[in-house]
């Protein structure tokens, strides 16, 4: 028996356990918790600016994705503006020149994006998984979802197609890279499609969930909360199969594109590489930990989650490599003590965030029963707390106090604020705009802590004071 264990039932507070369908037990919350539950499972108050800061995001954030390739592409990675006040029309004509002309969605843009869609949906429908729980939801009763977790094979079948099509010569990997704009025009039609598409037919079948009432700002948060095609869930299909494999796809073409140009691939270049296949390998391995996640659990399926995973993250994550692939390799040559620094860092950092993330979700696993875990490549050290402490709160859920989670309220972002940053670093100062990933990624995850930790010093009183007096940090141990 773990201590804050001992120390919950020495202070009378109340935990309610029930069976599921497959006979484990689950904890559910109080009848005080359900109250808090329901009030956080409605529309309180308008976040991220209310609905004109939304639309402000929904408009400005493509304009700045062009903007910053474009500088990138064709302004040898700098940031440029207009001369002067008679030049702001000329300089917004050679904008939209470029868009019309190279980020066009051609015809082998809309082949390979939805080609890659149909073939992701596909697989993740036929290839065989691990089925996991998820937790219980709210707003379904207390009902918990089961996930197919089919990922890790689905990605092994990608990139043996892959390889395929390139040694036929069929899809060259090589040309994703020159034809970046052109997805990324593709993709973002997409992202406002299934939007508003998603939007529409949730509305129209009754399954909104959560709702303000304000038409944009309903689109941008999402009306439905589940959506499934079959043993699909397709907020955790989008989590994972689209926007990684596409960022590992862009690196790899880059290094494709830089062998063919020079004969060999920069350490830089690699340095990306291996960055985005930990990602997505740690993505597709941990599978199963992701019905886990504040994402699946709460966040709904809007404009926020679906733009941003089917354009947003792949085609504004990776500016490091499209700079690295149009410019001559002597710009960004380190030495070798940076090259291993660099690559040290990242695998530092790298076992923090995915030991941090096991910790939890395993955690959260363990109130439900389940200690059988899948097994896959490759499993860190430290990934699984055996008898964690936790705190047990009035609402009937534990908070975890121990592993990583001990010393920080979030150390899983700051680990991968710290990756993201090194997707910076790789090129050095050659341009800043491949720091925009790193800079971005900090404001969303201060803006993300700050409605998680409302939501739970709502949902958790005094329990939550207390957890935070335990963990005193919100990042950084012994600085913030």
């Amino acid at each position: 028996m773990s201590t804050a264990t001992a120390t919950a039932e020495a202070d009378g507070l109340r935990q309610r356990a029930t069976a599921n369908g497959n006979g484990k037990a689950i904890v559910t919350p109080t009848e005080e918790g359900k109250k808090t539950d329901k009030l956080l499972d409605s529309h309180t108050e308008y976040e991220f600016g209310g609905p004109w800061g939304v639309l402000a995001i929904m408009t400005g954030f493509p304009v700045l994705m062009y903007y910053l390739w474009i500088c990138l592409v064709f302004y040898d990675g700098q940031l440029v503006f207009p001369n002067s006040v008679d030049d702001i029309l000329p300089f917004l004509g050679r904008m939209w020149e470029h868009i019309r002309v190279d980020a066009a969605p051609n015809a082998y843009a809309w082949t390979v994006y939805l080609g890659l869609m149909a073939f992701q949906l596909g697989l993740a429908g036929i290839v065989p998984g691990y089925m996991q729980e998820g937790l219980p939801v709210p707003s379904l009763g207390y009902k918990t979802l089961m996930y197919k977790c089919n990922a890790i094979g689905c990605i092994y079948i990608t990139w043996a197609t892959a390889a395929v099509l390139q040694y036929t010569g069929v899809i060259r990997l090589q040309s994703i890279i020159d034809n970046f704009g052109h997805l990324m025009t593709v993709a973002m039609i997409v992202g406002f499609s299934v939007s508003f598409g998603m939007y529409f037919l949730t509305v129209a079948t009754g399954n909104q969930i959560r709702m303000s009432g304000n038409f944009i700002y309903d689109v941008f948060m999402g009306a439905c909360l589940n959506p499934r095609i079959g043993p699909i869930d397709l907020k955790m299909w989008l989590e994972v199969r689209i926007p990684w494999v596409l960022v590992f796809f862009i690196s790899v073409s880059g290094a494709c594109k830089q062998y063919e140009q020079y004969g060999y691939v920069t350490p830089n270049m690699a340095f990306m590489v291996l960055a985005t296949w930990l990602y997505l390998n740690a993505c597709i391995k941990g599978e199963e930990c992701i019905p886990q996640t504040w994402d699946m659990f709460h966040e709904k399926w809007g404009f926020l989650v679906i733009f941003w995973n089917f354009a947003g993250v792949p085609f504004s994550y990776i500016y490091s490599v499209v700079y690295m692939s149009t410019h001559d390799p002597e710009n960004y040559r380190f030495s070798t003590f940076t090259n291993v620094a660099l690559f040290a860092t990242l695998l530092t950092a790298y076992y923090i965030w995915d030991t941090a993330m096991s910790q939890k979700s395993r955690f959260k696993m363990q109130t439900q029963g389940i200690t059988t875990y899948r097994k896959t490549f490759p499993q860190l050290p430290y990934g699984t707390l055996q008898n964690p402490k936790f705190i047990q709160t009035q609402h009937g859920n534990r908070l975890l106090v121990d592993g990583w989670w001990a010393y920080s309220r979030k150390p899983n972002y700051v680990a991968d604020w710290i990756m993201s940053l090194t997707w910076g670093l790789c090129q050095g100062t050659c341009s800043p705009i491949p720091y925009f990933y790193s800079v971005f990624f900090i404001a969303v995850l201060v803006h993300r802590v700050g409605r998680d930790f409302e939501r739970c010093g709502l949902k958790y009183g005094k329990d939550w004071e207390r957890y935070c007096s335990i963990v005193k940090y919100k990042f950084i141990p012994g600085v913030y």
